[in-house]
């Protein structure tokens, strides 16, 4: 299975900038848009519009609501995701392609942190 996002959910996903050490999503859906299992490596999520969503992995389930102009963490993780507001979610996603410094993985946690 294709887990990157521009290719499992390319009605979604666009790379809009791209390095050796960063790719830069942006991310747009409409209400009830429902995207394909992907992967994300760690990440900074900036909220472009205000949204609701329903984060899913296989045993896990989280829902989202973020306003505009917030800005989060994205830690690695697979997961699906479902617009389950009423307005278009649009985020901006820097995916960070260098391992982290200590050299663990990132814990087992869904969803955008603070």
């Amino acid at each position: 299975m294709e887990l990157d996002p521009t290719v499992s959910n390319p009605d979604a996903y666009r790379t809009v900038f791209e390095n050796d050490r960063v790719r830069v999503l942006e991310y747009r859906d409409q209400p009830g848009h429902r995207t394909t299992p992907h992967h994300h490596p760690d990440s900074v999520l900036y909220t472009v519009s205000s949204f609701r969503r329903r984060l899913s992995t296989d045993d896990q389930q989280l829902e989202v609501e973020l306003d505009a102009g917030q800005v989060r963490w994205l830690p690695d993780q697979v997961h699906w995701g479902e617009n389950i507001g009423d307005t278009e979610t649009r985020t901006i996603l820097v995916e960070l392609k260098e391992p982290r410094p200590d050299g663990t993985t990132a814990p087992p946690v869904l969803g955008p942190l603070s």
